[in-house]
């Protein structure tokens, strides 16, 4: 199991489990975190579940392919950071990550 916290919107802070395997977005969805609305079920057809990674989990999460790229021009507010939850997938090397919610999607 890998522990990631979610930083919502107004600060707060929600750690939840998710197993390896699965995606960050599927780990907030089956947690129910505000914010991430997952419209595409993870298909990476839209941009729903952006979030913002953690500087020092920048490099863990790796860098996004051109996919990916192209559904963040949809996402409001895109960052360095900004990935898309469902193109994250959870290991066992990630326990600990911590990504943000922007203040809105799409």
């Amino acid at each position: 199991m890998a522990t990631i916290t979610f930083i919502l919107k107004d600060g707060t802070e929600r750690a939840v489990e998710a197993e390896p395997g699965m995606t960050v977005m599927e780990a907030a969805v089956k947690n129910s975190i505000p914010g991430i609305a997952a419209e595409c079920g993870g298909a990476c057809a839209c941009a729903t579940c952006h979030v913002y990674v953690d500087d020092t989990w920048r490099e863990a999460t790796g860098e996004p392919v051109q996919m990916e790229e192209d559904m963040l021009d949809f996402a409001f507010d895109v960052q360095p950071s900004s990935r898309l939850s469902c193109q994250i997938k959870v290991t066992e090397a990630l326990d600990g990550l911590v990504v943000r919610i922007p203040e809105k999607q799409f």
